[in-house]
């Protein structure tokens, strides 16, 4: 079998609270092969959003192991985390994160023109396509549904054709036909690129359709 794209191993995250510190992951150990499908749940406040941030270099494991592709996060900072993940790593969030001031092909092809593509702009404008929006190219986020701002989001997220996806409750802020169409647009991406996709969510519904789900309770693997 061949590397894991993630493997942790007893990673544990603490951050500064008022009354000392709170530990939020506590000795997760953790395999992710290529091209699975994973869904991380639990109930709020059980550390599935903080173990993904983790797994994404977007926070730093306070101690233990997390490689991506074969590379240690845990050795970078933050502007090499940043530059690992160019390419390799399309994140969607609950909140869209979209840029209020550029339209929807500028908040697509922006982050692969700072990454150094020249092709940036016909790569957005397939991915804006992709996902149905292509008589939308030119507008403001402002002038979009939450349902169209979150597949701009998702365009942003696959258009540099990722090895990994990663979603954070992405239908969070969504009616339910929204969020089922946008859920089956994230699986058909997926499916397309190839791309190994590890999913936070409340539905069980949706954990179902991964590979394999795992339960977190109180900072650990339940």
């Amino acid at each position: 079998m061949s590397d894991p794209v993630f493997h942790l191993s007893d990673v544990v995250l603490s951050l500064k609270g008022n009354a000392g510190p709170v530990e939020i992951l506590r000795g997760i150990s953790l395999d992710v092969q290529q091209g699975e499908t994973l869904a991380l749940t639990g109930p709020s406040g059980s550390g599935k959003s903080s173990l993904l941030m983790v797994m994404g270099g977007l926070e730093q494991a306070t101690s233990g192991t997390v490689t991506a592709l074969g590379h240690d996060l845990t050795t970078m900072n933050e502007d090499a985390l940043a530059a690992f993940r160019q390419g390799r790593m399309g994140i969607v969030f609950q909140s869209f994160h979209l840029i209020p001031t550029m339209t929807a092909i500028e908040n697509v092809a922006t982050p692969m023109e700072l990454a150094g593509a020249d092709d940036a702009f016909d790569r957005a404008r397939e991915a804006l396509e992709t996902v149905g929006l292509a008589h939308r190219t030119g507008h403001y986020p402002a002038q979009m549904s939450g349902g169209e701002q979150q597949r701009v989001a998702l365009a942003r997220a696959c258009a540099p054709h990722p090895a990994i996806l990663l979603a954070d409750e992405p239908t969070g802020n969504l009616d339910s036909a929204n969020g089922a169409a946008i859920m089956d647009l994230l699986f058909d991406l997926r499916d397309r690129f190839g791309a190994t996709l590890v999913l936070v969510t409340h539905d069980p519904a949706l954990a179902r359709r991964c590979d394999r789900a795992i339960g977190l309770n109180d900072g650990r693997v339940a």
